[in-house]
């Protein structure tokens, strides 16, 4: 059993930025589900389905991504899954725009969701890490995650959320150096 978390800010008002690509991810992802309409749960909401017989259960917080480990926690500690069964999805500063890496524990690099999940559940889960460049000013940072994708931004993040979501079965079978060729935005 595998959980899939994807981090972003609740309401129509974020729902296009850069910090939002986790729950945009996770939009995609869900549409293959037998059944797209979520169960509000452990505060956030949830989507359950199976990919190649392994029960998949898909999550987004209702909480602000500050605050997201409260709902996580609630999930995992219901869930009981194993940490290298645990993939967090969130947007990274650090990486280039369009670029995804995937790393086990490890720095929450300034990122508030990560903290607040680090501080509740431990460092030990997988993040998947989708680059969204960084503004080059450590003052513009807040403001620059909180804005929407450009608009010739937009169509490379639409074709990665689908590509993630068309290779999800590399993913939970754990072959992540297949996962990471098949998603690469050429």
């Amino acid at each position: 059993m595998f959980s899939i978390i994807g981090l972003g800010n609740p309401g129509e008002k974020y729902s296009k930025t850069r910090h939002n690509i986790g729950y945009l991810v996770l939009d995609e992802i869900i549409k293959t589900f037998a059944t797209p309409d979520p169960k509000n749960k452990y505060g956030g909401q949830l989507w359950v389905d199976k990919i190649n017989k392994k029960k998949i259960v898909a999550f987004k917080s209702n909480d602000y991504m500050n605050d997201s480990g409260v709902a996580v926690s609630k999930l995992i500690s219901f869930y009981k899954f194993k940490a290298e069964n645990i993939y967090v999805i969130h947007d990274d500063l650090d990486l280039d725009f369009g670029k995804v890496r995937i790393k086990f524990a490890g720095s929450a690099a300034g990122h508030n969701g990560l903290k607040s999940i680090d501080k509740r559940i431990s460092k030990n889960y997988f993040r998947v890490r989708i680059g969204i460049g960084h503004p080059g000013d450590k003052e513009k940072v807040l403001r620059y995650v909180l804005n929407d994708f450009k608009k010739k931004e937009i169509e490379i993040m639409q074709q990665l959320c689908i590509n993630i979501s068309d290779n999800l079965e590399y993913l939970v079978n754990q072959e992540h150096s297949s996962f990471l060729n098949k998603i690469k935005i050429t």
